[in-house]
C-alpha cells in the first residue's frame, strides 16, 4: 500500500484508499465503518483489531450498538496517516476472517 502514498497530495491517497476499503466512509480526517455482526463476532474482531492496532501504535474506536459494530480510525485534530489507512485494511482482514465461515466450522 506504500505506492499510494509516494509523491502524491493527501487528497489523492484518501481517495485512492476510500475506494480500496469498500464500506468506508470519511468524517473529516476521520474513515468509519459500521459492521452487521454478533456479539461473538465482535468479541472475536475485537480481539484481532486489538493485536494489529498495538503494532501500529494506533487506537482505532470500537463500539456495539445493538446488532452492529461501528469502528473509527483516525483522529478529528489531524490528517488521517499511512498507518491508520493499513489499519483500516486490517480490520477488513479480521472482519473477513470473523464474519465468513472458514473450513471446518459450522455455517
Amino acid at each position: 500500500m506504500r505506492a499510494l502514498f509516494g509523491g502524491r497530495a493527501k487528497h489523492d491517497y484518501l481517495s485512492d484508499a476510500l475506494t480500496l476499503l469498500n464500506g468506508w466512509t470519511r468524517e473529516g480526517e476521520q474513515i468509519r465503518r459500521t459492521l452487521v455482526i454478533d456479539d461473538t463476532q465482535h468479541a472475536a474482531l475485537t480481539e484481532r483489531v486489538k493485536v494489529v492496532a498495538d503494532a501500529l501504535h494506533l487506537r482505532p474506536e470500537i463500539s456495539r450498538r445493538a446488532d452492529h459494530t461501528q469502528i473509527r480510525v483516525g483522529h478529528s485534530n489531524s490528517p488521517l496517516s499511512e498507518g491508520e489507512v493499513l489499519l483500516a485494511a486490517r480490520i477488513e482482514d479480521a472482519y473477513r476472517a470473523v464474519a465468513e465461515p472458514g473450513e471446518g466450522r459450522p455455517t
